[in-house]
């Protein structure tokens, strides 16, 4: 029996409950008509929907996780579900063509675009001041930190609609990734028991929300005040919302002063086979597959593969991506572009990220 079998068994007895009478019998007279009129409490109550039924699973786990009961009651009992955000996540996994790869050149075309950069280069202007607050709080590149809020948002400008309860709740009821989907749900709650009003609460059909386009888990544990009023509100403040990306890349591992890459010329007789990493990486191995192994950048120098700007010293480590083979561009990568694949864990993103901000800082 599954869970919400399970739960929906549950409701389905409960709701027989009140139809016998004291001793067991049915209340019936000579003729199968009723010996007396049934009180309204007595009346079968109708069988719960499995949407109904899981709502009492999410109020369940609420309480386990320790949100208020008013939080629970004003909020689970009125949602509807959202069956137009759960067709959207059944059909996110899509499976490239066999031996087809989408060419990175192609992307970046689309995603460091001049309009891009110019939006960039006004917000980093009109907002330097709290950029360099910023970066001496956190360690990190503010030009990187606008290219995320460009990427996730459109500068601000697109930070999604949907009622993130009602997407958390139906994505979670959809079952394809439910434990994911119930723990965001959950800390979803819990932001509205910090005191983030429901209405505040919008985002994208996937759940994330904000000027970072956090998860709400994500909100709970790394949000920031960067205006210093006191507050880290990441749906109102676009100062806020830069600060808590600062905070999560430092958070993942962003080393100051180092730069995320630097285009570099390969050799086309470079042994890569003798390069290629031997590590499964435990987070998106198959990203991570397409790197080389770690070596120092001097090291680099020393096998021909010679960085076209001096942008890493000699003594940093680095890995080798060719995004689109070796007749491509070719890239030294540091551990802070590393730190952006955790923000978003694609080649695409991180490598059009740091593109997109090497262009911003070029003001």
């Amino acid at each position: 029996m599954s869970a919400l079998q399970a739960w929906a068994a549950l409701a389905m007895a409960t709701a027989a409950v009140g139809s016998a009478s004291p001793d067991g019998q049915t209340a019936l007279g000579t003729y199968g008509q009723p010996a007396y009129p049934q009180p309204a409490y007595a009346q079968p109550a109708p069988i719960a929907s499995p949407w109904q039924t899981y709502k009492v699973r999410l109020s369940m786990l609420a309480r386990q996780q320790g949100v208020r009961e008013s939080t629970i009651q004003a909020n689970i009992p009125g949602l509807d579900v959202n069956q137009r955000v759960i067709d959207l996540d059944q059909a996110e996994p899509r499976a490239a063509q066999p031996g087809v790869r989408p060419s990175m050149a192609a992307y970046l075309s689309d995603h460091v675009t001049p309009r891009l950069i110019a939006r960039g280069q006004e917000r980093y202007s009109s907002d330097y001041s709290y950029l360099q607050t910023i970066r001496a709080r956190y360690g990190v590149d503010p030009a990187v930190l606008m290219a995320i809020y460009g990427h996730e948002t459109s500068y601000g400008t697109v930070t999604g609609s949907h009622d993130l309860l009602e997407t958390l709740a139906s994505l979670a009821y959809g079952g394809r990734r439910r434990e994911l989907f119930e723990r965001e749900f959950i800390a979803s709650l819990k932001l509205i028991d910090q005191g983030v009003p429901r209405w505040m609460l919008k985002g994208s059909w996937a759940g994330a929300t904000g000027y970072p386009q956090f998860l709400p888990s994500v909100a709970l544990r790394l949000r920031a005040d960067g205006d210093g009023d006191g507050y880290a509100d990441i749906w109102r403040s676009e100062v806020d919302g830069l600060a808590s990306i600062a905070s999560y890349l430092r958070d993942a591992g962003w080393k100051p002063g180092v730069a995320w890459g630097v285009q570099a010329r390969v050799p086309l007789g470079l042994n890569r086979a003798a390069l290629q990493s031997r590590i499964t990486a435990a987070k998106c191995p198959q990203v991570y597959r397409r790197h080389s192994r770690w070596l120092t950048v001097g090291q680099w120098r020393s096998l021909g593969v010679v960085p076209v700007e001096q942008r890493l010293g000699d003594n940093e480590m680095a890995t080798l991506l060719e995004p689109d083979g070796p007749t491509g561009s070719g890239y030294l990568l540091s551990n802070n572009y590393r730190t952006i694949l955790d923000y978003n864990c694609s080649n695409f993103y991180a490598m059009s990220v740091g593109l997109l901000a090497d262009a911003i800082a070029r003001r």
